[in-house]
Protein backbone atom coordinates (compact mmCIF):
# COMPACT_ATOMS: atom_id res chain seq x y z
CA UNK A 1 0.00 0.00 0.00
CA UNK A 2 1.26 3.48 -0.88
CA UNK A 3 0.24 7.01 0.07
CA UNK A 4 -1.10 8.82 -2.96
CA UNK A 5 -2.28 12.13 -1.52
CA UNK A 6 -2.53 14.31 1.57
CA UNK A 7 -5.16 17.02 1.93
CA UNK A 8 -5.23 19.55 4.77
CA UNK A 9 -8.31 21.57 5.70
CA UNK A 10 -8.43 24.23 8.39
CA UNK A 11 -11.68 24.47 10.31
CA UNK A 12 -12.97 26.61 13.13
CA UNK A 13 -15.64 25.21 15.46
CA UNK A 14 -17.49 27.52 17.89
CA UNK A 15 -17.24 27.25 21.66
CA UNK A 16 -20.15 27.92 23.99
CA UNK A 17 -18.16 30.93 25.27
CA UNK A 18 -14.58 32.27 25.04
CA UNK A 19 -12.19 30.39 27.36
CA UNK A 20 -9.66 32.44 29.32
CA UNK A 21 -6.28 31.10 30.42
CA UNK A 22 -3.03 32.38 31.88
CA UNK A 23 -1.45 33.18 28.51
CA UNK A 24 -4.51 34.65 26.78
CA UNK A 25 -7.78 33.27 25.47
CA UNK A 26 -9.54 30.95 23.06
CA UNK A 27 -11.57 33.64 21.31
CA UNK A 28 -14.87 31.79 21.14
CA UNK A 29 -13.72 29.02 18.81
CA UNK A 30 -11.08 26.40 18.19
CA UNK A 31 -8.99 26.41 15.02
CA UNK A 32 -7.84 22.93 14.00
CA UNK A 33 -6.23 21.55 10.85
CA UNK A 34 -7.75 18.27 9.67
CA UNK A 35 -5.75 16.07 7.33
CA UNK A 36 -6.81 13.17 5.14
CA UNK A 37 -4.22 10.73 3.82
CA UNK A 38 -5.30 8.65 0.82
CA UNK A 39 -3.78 5.43 -0.46
CA UNK A 40 -3.66 3.44 -3.68
CA UNK A 41 -5.95 0.82 -2.13
CA UNK A 42 -8.77 3.31 -1.70
CA UNK A 43 -8.36 3.42 2.10
CA UNK A 44 -8.04 6.86 3.66
CA UNK A 45 -7.31 7.99 7.20
CA UNK A 46 -7.93 11.10 9.27
CA UNK A 47 -5.60 13.19 11.42
CA UNK A 48 -5.86 16.45 13.36
CA UNK A 49 -3.66 19.09 14.96
CA UNK A 50 -4.08 22.50 16.51
CA UNK A 51 -1.79 25.47 16.29
CA UNK A 52 -2.56 28.17 18.84
CA UNK A 53 -5.48 29.57 16.89
CA UNK A 54 -3.69 29.33 13.53
CA UNK A 55 -3.87 27.15 10.43
CA UNK A 56 -1.22 24.51 9.70
CA UNK A 57 -2.24 23.93 6.08
CA UNK A 58 0.99 25.37 4.68
CA UNK A 59 3.10 23.06 6.82
CA UNK A 60 1.26 19.97 5.61
CA UNK A 61 1.49 21.18 2.01
CA UNK A 62 5.25 21.32 2.45
CA UNK A 63 5.34 17.79 3.85
CA UNK A 64 3.28 16.24 1.08
CA UNK A 65 6.36 15.56 -1.03
CA UNK A 66 7.84 13.52 1.83
CA UNK A 67 4.76 11.30 2.03
CA UNK A 68 3.50 10.50 -1.46
CA UNK A 69 4.78 7.06 -2.44
CA UNK A 70 5.49 5.99 1.15
CA UNK A 71 3.88 3.00 2.85
CA UNK A 72 1.50 4.22 5.63
CA UNK A 73 2.05 0.95 7.51
CA UNK A 74 5.73 1.78 8.03
CA UNK A 75 5.12 4.42 10.69
CA UNK A 76 8.49 4.12 12.43
CA UNK A 77 10.28 4.61 9.13
CA UNK A 78 8.10 7.63 8.39
CA UNK A 79 8.90 9.09 11.81
CA UNK A 80 12.63 8.99 11.12
CA UNK A 81 12.22 10.36 7.60
CA UNK A 82 10.22 13.32 8.91
CA UNK A 83 11.47 13.91 12.47
CA UNK A 84 15.12 12.87 12.68
CA UNK A 85 17.02 14.83 15.36
CA UNK A 86 19.14 16.87 12.96
CA UNK A 87 16.17 17.98 10.89
CA UNK A 88 14.26 18.81 14.03
CA UNK A 89 16.91 21.34 15.03
CA UNK A 90 15.67 23.44 12.12
CA UNK A 91 12.02 22.46 11.90
CA UNK A 92 10.42 20.56 14.77
CA UNK A 93 7.78 18.47 13.05
CA UNK A 94 6.60 16.43 16.03
CA UNK A 95 3.08 17.82 16.13
CA UNK A 96 2.64 17.65 12.37
CA UNK A 97 3.89 14.07 12.41
CA UNK A 98 1.39 13.27 15.15
CA UNK A 99 -1.48 14.14 12.80
CA UNK A 100 0.11 12.08 10.04
CA UNK A 101 0.55 9.15 12.42
CA UNK A 102 -3.11 9.41 13.49
CA UNK A 103 -4.14 9.10 9.85
CA UNK A 104 -1.75 6.20 9.22
CA UNK A 105 -3.03 4.31 12.27
CA UNK A 106 -6.54 4.94 10.98
CA UNK A 107 -5.54 3.44 7.63
CA UNK A 108 -3.76 0.45 9.18
CA UNK A 109 -6.72 -0.30 11.44
CA UNK A 110 -9.13 -0.14 8.51
CA UNK A 111 -6.84 -2.35 6.43
CA UNK A 112 -6.55 -4.99 9.17
CA UNK A 113 -10.01 -4.60 10.67
CA UNK A 114 -8.71 -3.71 14.14
CA UNK A 115 -8.88 -0.67 16.41
CA UNK A 116 -5.98 1.69 17.04
CA UNK A 117 -5.85 0.55 20.67
CA UNK A 118 -5.49 -3.06 19.46
CA UNK A 119 -2.36 -2.06 17.57
CA UNK A 120 -0.92 -1.02 20.95
CA UNK A 121 -1.76 -4.23 22.77
CA UNK A 122 -5.50 -4.00 23.31
CA UNK A 123 -7.91 -2.13 25.53
CA UNK A 124 -7.79 -2.54 29.31
CA UNK A 125 -10.96 -0.45 29.69
CA UNK A 126 -13.82 0.50 27.39
CA UNK A 127 -15.35 3.44 29.28
CA UNK A 128 -13.13 6.45 29.95
CA UNK A 129 -13.95 8.93 32.75
CA UNK A 130 -13.43 12.63 31.98
CA UNK A 131 -13.16 15.82 34.01
CA UNK A 132 -15.13 19.03 33.87
CA UNK A 133 -12.46 21.37 32.57
CA UNK A 134 -13.36 24.70 34.19
CA UNK A 135 -12.36 27.99 32.60
CA UNK A 136 -13.13 31.52 33.57
CA UNK A 137 -15.09 32.62 30.53
CA UNK A 138 -15.98 35.78 28.70
CA UNK A 139 -19.69 35.99 27.82
CA UNK A 140 -20.78 34.83 24.39
CA UNK A 141 -21.92 38.07 22.75
CA UNK A 142 -24.76 36.33 20.89
CA UNK A 143 -26.11 33.91 23.51
CA UNK A 144 -25.02 35.48 26.79
CA UNK A 145 -23.56 32.13 27.93
CA UNK A 146 -20.40 32.47 30.01
CA UNK A 147 -19.02 35.48 31.88
CA UNK A 148 -18.02 33.51 35.00
CA UNK A 149 -15.39 34.97 37.31
CA UNK A 150 -16.72 34.83 40.90
CA UNK A 151 -16.64 31.73 43.12
CA UNK A 152 -20.45 31.61 43.03
CA UNK A 153 -20.58 31.77 39.25
CA UNK A 154 -17.92 29.07 38.89
CA UNK A 155 -19.82 26.76 41.24
CA UNK A 156 -22.98 27.27 39.21
CA UNK A 157 -21.09 26.63 35.97
CA UNK A 158 -19.68 23.41 37.43
CA UNK A 159 -23.10 22.33 38.64
CA UNK A 160 -24.45 22.82 35.12
CA UNK A 161 -21.67 20.64 33.68
CA UNK A 162 -22.29 17.96 36.29
CA UNK A 163 -26.01 17.96 35.51
CA UNK A 164 -25.42 17.79 31.76
CA UNK A 165 -22.51 15.37 31.59
CA UNK A 166 -22.08 13.65 34.95
CA UNK A 167 -18.47 14.69 35.68
CA UNK A 168 -17.03 13.73 39.08
CA UNK A 169 -13.65 15.46 38.85
CA UNK A 170 -13.15 19.19 38.27
CA UNK A 171 -10.06 21.12 37.15
CA UNK A 172 -9.77 24.90 37.31
CA UNK A 173 -7.68 26.65 34.66
CA UNK A 174 -5.92 29.16 36.92
CA UNK A 175 -3.07 31.66 36.62
CA UNK A 176 -5.39 34.37 35.26
CA UNK A 177 -6.64 36.21 38.36
CA UNK A 178 -4.80 36.98 41.61
CA UNK A 179 -4.00 33.65 43.30
CA UNK A 180 -6.08 34.53 46.35
CA UNK A 181 -9.17 34.83 44.18
CA UNK A 182 -8.53 31.46 42.56
CA UNK A 183 -8.04 29.89 45.99
CA UNK A 184 -11.49 31.20 46.93
CA UNK A 185 -12.92 29.57 43.81
CA UNK A 186 -11.33 26.24 44.72
CA UNK A 187 -12.62 26.47 48.28
CA UNK A 188 -16.12 27.13 46.95
CA UNK A 189 -15.86 24.15 44.61
CA UNK A 190 -14.74 21.87 47.42
CA UNK A 191 -17.64 23.04 49.59
CA UNK A 192 -20.13 22.47 46.78
CA UNK A 193 -18.70 19.10 45.63
CA UNK A 194 -17.01 17.61 48.72
CA UNK A 195 -16.90 14.06 47.34
CA UNK A 196 -15.45 14.99 43.94
CA UNK A 197 -11.84 15.22 42.84
CA UNK A 198 -10.30 18.67 42.34
CA UNK A 199 -7.28 19.94 40.42
CA UNK A 200 -5.83 23.37 39.70
CA UNK A 201 -3.66 24.21 36.69
CA UNK A 202 -1.75 27.51 36.52
CA UNK A 203 -0.02 26.76 33.21
CA UNK A 204 3.33 27.38 34.93
CA UNK A 205 2.91 31.13 35.51
CA UNK A 206 3.33 31.16 39.31
CA UNK A 207 6.62 31.53 41.12
CA UNK A 208 7.66 28.74 43.47
CA UNK A 209 6.64 30.92 46.40
CA UNK A 210 3.20 31.65 44.96
CA UNK A 211 2.72 27.97 44.19
CA UNK A 212 3.68 27.14 47.78
CA UNK A 213 1.17 29.62 49.20
CA UNK A 214 -1.59 28.13 47.02
CA UNK A 215 -0.63 24.58 48.00
CA UNK A 216 -0.73 25.49 51.68
CA UNK A 217 -4.08 27.25 51.33
CA UNK A 218 -5.61 24.25 49.52
CA UNK A 219 -4.05 21.48 51.57
CA UNK A 220 -7.42 20.45 53.03
CA UNK A 221 -9.50 20.96 49.86
CA UNK A 222 -9.18 17.45 48.43
CA UNK A 223 -6.70 18.24 45.64
CA UNK A 224 -5.60 15.29 43.52
CA UNK A 225 -2.52 17.28 42.46
CA UNK A 226 -1.13 20.68 41.51
CA UNK A 227 -0.71 20.89 37.74
CA UNK A 228 2.18 22.92 36.33
CA UNK A 229 2.14 25.55 39.07
CA UNK A 230 5.55 26.90 37.98
CA UNK A 231 7.88 26.55 35.01
CA UNK A 232 10.50 23.87 34.62
CA UNK A 233 11.84 20.82 36.38
CA UNK A 234 14.03 22.65 38.90
CA UNK A 235 11.27 24.93 40.12
CA UNK A 236 8.87 22.00 40.34
CA UNK A 237 11.39 19.99 42.37
CA UNK A 238 11.69 22.83 44.87
CA UNK A 239 7.93 23.25 45.14
CA UNK A 240 7.27 19.52 45.44
CA UNK A 241 9.82 19.28 48.26
CA UNK A 242 8.54 22.36 50.09
CA UNK A 243 4.83 21.62 49.73
CA UNK A 244 4.64 17.84 49.95
CA UNK A 245 1.86 18.11 47.35
CA UNK A 246 1.61 15.69 44.39
CA UNK A 247 2.56 17.45 41.17
CA UNK A 248 1.50 16.87 37.56
CA UNK A 249 2.74 18.26 34.24
CA UNK A 250 2.01 18.46 30.56
CA UNK A 251 4.47 21.32 30.00
CA UNK A 252 7.80 20.39 31.58
CA UNK A 253 7.89 16.67 30.66
CA UNK A 254 6.95 16.35 27.00
CA UNK A 255 9.81 14.25 25.63
CA UNK A 256 11.82 11.22 26.66
CA UNK A 257 14.89 13.17 27.83
CA UNK A 258 12.76 15.17 30.24
CA UNK A 259 10.99 12.00 31.31
CA UNK A 260 14.33 10.35 32.12
CA UNK A 261 15.42 13.39 34.14
CA UNK A 262 12.16 13.35 36.06
CA UNK A 263 12.52 9.63 36.78
CA UNK A 264 16.06 10.08 38.14
CA UNK A 265 15.23 13.13 40.27
CA UNK A 266 11.44 13.44 40.58
CA UNK A 267 9.79 16.81 40.08
CA UNK A 268 6.38 15.47 39.01
CA UNK A 269 4.35 12.51 40.22
CA UNK A 270 1.84 12.45 37.36
CA UNK A 271 2.80 12.72 33.68
CA UNK A 272 -0.04 14.06 31.53
CA UNK A 273 0.43 12.47 28.14
CA UNK A 274 -0.71 14.29 25.02
CA UNK A 275 -1.04 12.49 21.70
CA UNK A 276 0.00 15.66 19.84
CA UNK A 277 2.70 17.10 22.12
CA UNK A 278 4.51 13.76 22.33
CA UNK A 279 4.52 13.35 18.55
CA UNK A 280 1.76 10.80 18.15
CA UNK A 281 -0.32 8.14 19.80
CA UNK A 282 2.53 5.62 19.74
CA UNK A 283 5.04 7.92 21.42
CA UNK A 284 2.53 8.88 24.10
CA UNK A 285 1.88 5.17 24.69
CA UNK A 286 5.63 4.46 24.89
CA UNK A 287 5.98 7.25 27.46
CA UNK A 288 3.13 5.72 29.43
CA UNK A 289 4.92 2.37 29.50
CA UNK A 290 8.12 4.07 30.73
CA UNK A 291 6.04 5.72 33.44
CA UNK A 292 4.59 2.34 34.41
CA UNK A 293 8.05 0.80 34.80
CA UNK A 294 9.31 3.79 36.80
CA UNK A 295 6.25 3.82 39.07
CA UNK A 296 5.05 7.20 37.82
CA UNK A 297 1.34 7.81 37.38
CA UNK A 298 -0.11 8.61 33.96
CA UNK A 299 -3.08 10.62 32.83
CA UNK A 300 -4.10 12.02 29.44
CA UNK A 301 -3.89 15.72 28.59
CA UNK A 302 -6.11 17.78 26.31
CA UNK A 303 -4.73 20.35 23.90
CA UNK A 304 -8.12 21.52 22.59
CA UNK A 305 -9.45 18.69 20.47
CA UNK A 306 -12.11 17.93 17.94
CA UNK A 307 -13.37 14.38 17.48
CA UNK A 308 -10.39 12.99 15.56
CA UNK A 309 -7.85 13.81 18.24
CA UNK A 310 -10.35 12.90 20.94
CA UNK A 311 -10.49 9.44 19.41
CA UNK A 312 -6.70 9.14 19.75
CA UNK A 313 -7.00 10.19 23.40
CA UNK A 314 -9.62 7.49 23.99
CA UNK A 315 -7.45 4.81 22.39
CA UNK A 316 -4.44 5.93 24.46
CA UNK A 317 -6.43 5.99 27.69
CA UNK A 318 -7.80 2.54 26.90
CA UNK A 319 -4.35 0.90 26.84
CA UNK A 320 -2.44 2.59 29.69
CA UNK A 321 -2.03 0.11 32.55
CA UNK A 322 -1.03 2.81 35.05
CA UNK A 323 -3.87 5.22 34.31
CA UNK A 324 -4.71 6.76 37.67
CA UNK A 325 -6.84 9.81 36.93
CA UNK A 326 -9.82 10.93 34.86
CA UNK A 327 -8.92 12.31 31.44
CA UNK A 328 -8.76 15.99 30.49
CA UNK A 329 -10.85 17.33 27.60
CA UNK A 330 -11.99 20.68 26.27
CA UNK A 331 -14.57 18.78 24.25
CA UNK A 332 -17.65 19.66 26.32
CA UNK A 333 -17.06 23.36 25.59
CA UNK A 334 -17.65 22.82 21.86
CA UNK A 335 -21.04 23.49 20.31
CA UNK A 336 -20.51 20.93 17.51
CA UNK A 337 -17.98 18.57 15.96
CA UNK A 338 -16.89 17.54 12.47
CA UNK A 339 -17.77 13.87 12.98
CA UNK A 340 -20.53 11.95 11.27
CA UNK A 341 -23.31 11.92 13.85
CA UNK A 342 -22.07 15.03 15.65
CA UNK A 343 -20.42 15.20 19.05
CA UNK A 344 -19.65 12.11 21.08
CA UNK A 345 -22.04 11.84 24.01
CA UNK A 346 -20.95 11.61 27.64
CA UNK A 347 -22.76 9.16 29.93
CA UNK A 348 -22.05 9.48 33.66
CA UNK A 349 -18.98 11.56 32.87
CA UNK A 350 -17.54 8.89 30.56
CA UNK A 351 -17.01 8.33 26.85
CA UNK A 352 -16.73 4.89 25.24
CA UNK A 353 -13.65 3.82 23.32
CA UNK A 354 -14.69 3.78 19.62
CA UNK A 355 -15.57 0.33 18.33
CA UNK A 356 -14.87 0.78 14.62
CA UNK A 357 -11.57 -0.06 12.90
CA UNK A 358 -8.70 2.41 13.01
CA UNK A 359 -9.59 5.46 15.04
CA UNK A 360 -13.22 4.38 14.88
CA UNK A 361 -14.58 7.78 13.86
CA UNK A 362 -15.47 9.26 10.49
CA UNK A 363 -15.34 12.91 9.48
CA UNK A 364 -18.48 14.37 7.95
CA UNK A 365 -17.46 16.06 4.72
CA UNK A 366 -20.45 18.38 5.01
CA UNK A 367 -19.33 19.46 8.49
CA UNK A 368 -15.75 19.77 7.28
CA UNK A 369 -16.89 22.10 4.51
CA UNK A 370 -19.18 24.05 6.84
CA UNK A 371 -16.46 24.79 9.38
CA UNK A 372 -13.82 25.36 6.71
CA UNK A 373 -16.07 28.10 5.37
CA UNK A 374 -16.41 29.51 8.89
CA UNK A 375 -12.63 29.59 9.19
CA UNK A 376 -12.39 31.47 5.90
CA UNK A 377 -14.91 33.98 7.29
CA UNK A 378 -13.38 34.44 10.77
CA UNK A 379 -9.72 33.54 10.28
CA UNK A 380 -7.40 32.67 13.13
CA UNK A 381 -6.93 34.30 16.49
CA UNK A 382 -3.94 35.05 18.74
CA UNK A 383 -4.15 32.34 21.40
CA UNK A 384 -1.56 34.14 23.54
CA UNK A 385 -3.42 37.46 23.80
CA UNK A 386 -6.35 38.63 25.92
CA UNK A 387 -9.05 40.53 23.99
CA UNK A 388 -9.96 42.54 27.09
CA UNK A 389 -6.34 43.69 27.64
CA UNK A 390 -4.93 44.57 24.22
CA UNK A 391 -1.56 45.79 25.55
CA UNK A 392 -0.98 42.84 27.89
CA UNK A 393 1.19 39.80 27.30
CA UNK A 394 2.21 37.15 29.78
CA UNK A 395 5.58 37.34 31.55
CA UNK A 396 6.53 34.49 33.89
CA UNK A 397 6.31 34.50 36.86
CA UNK A 398 3.11 36.44 36.24
CA UNK A 399 2.36 39.52 38.35
CA UNK A 400 0.01 41.45 36.10
CA UNK A 401 -3.21 39.62 36.97
CA UNK A 402 -6.54 40.19 35.28
CA UNK A 403 -9.23 41.93 37.34
CA UNK A 404 -12.03 39.49 38.25
CA UNK A 405 -14.46 42.41 38.66
CA UNK A 406 -13.90 43.35 35.02
CA UNK A 407 -14.14 39.79 33.75
CA UNK A 408 -17.27 40.39 31.68
CA UNK A 409 -15.78 43.21 29.63
CA UNK A 410 -14.28 42.59 26.20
Amino acid sequence: MKITDLNATTVTVPLEAPLRHSAGCHWGRFVRTIIEIRTDEGISGWGEMGGGGESAEAVFAGMKAYLVGEDPMQIESLRWKLCNPTGSLYNNRNQEFAAIEFACLDIIGKKLGVRACDLLGGALRERIPFISYLFFRFPNEETGIGGESSPEAMVQHTRDLVDRYGFKTHKLKAGLFPPGHEVEVMEALHAAFPEDGLRIDANAVWSVETGLSVAQALRDQGLEYLEDPCWGLEAARRLRQLSGMPMATNMSVINFEQLASNARDPAFDVILLDTTFWGGLRNAWKAGIVCEKMQLNSAVHSSGELGVQLATMLHLTAVLPNLSYATDAHYHHLTDDILVGGKMQYVDGCLPVPLGPGLGVEVSRDKLDQYAELYQELGGYPYDRDPSRPDWYSVWPERNWADPKAAGLI
